[in-house]
């Protein structure tokens, strides 16, 4: 597996890593509990993650012919 490739592991690991690290409700975060605010921040970071391996993964560029 390429180095780029590891870097979507990040999302998976934040997610259900580390809930177990952050199941409580105080405090609250915008608004939300600690435990949703969490879930919705990974969801958009994980967008972020899979944007920029799409864009550094080689496997993706056009041939130039």
């Amino acid at each position: 597996m390429k180095g780029i490739h590891f870097l979507s592991m990040l999302p998976f690991i934040g997610m259900l890593g580390f809930l177990p690290l952050v199941n409580r409700v105080e405090p609250y975060v915008l608004g939300m509990p600690f435990i949703m605010f969490w879930v919705v921040l990974w969801a958009m970071l994980t967008s972020v993650t899979m944007a920029i391996v799409f864009r550094f993964d080689r496997a993706n560029k056009e041939d130039t012919e």
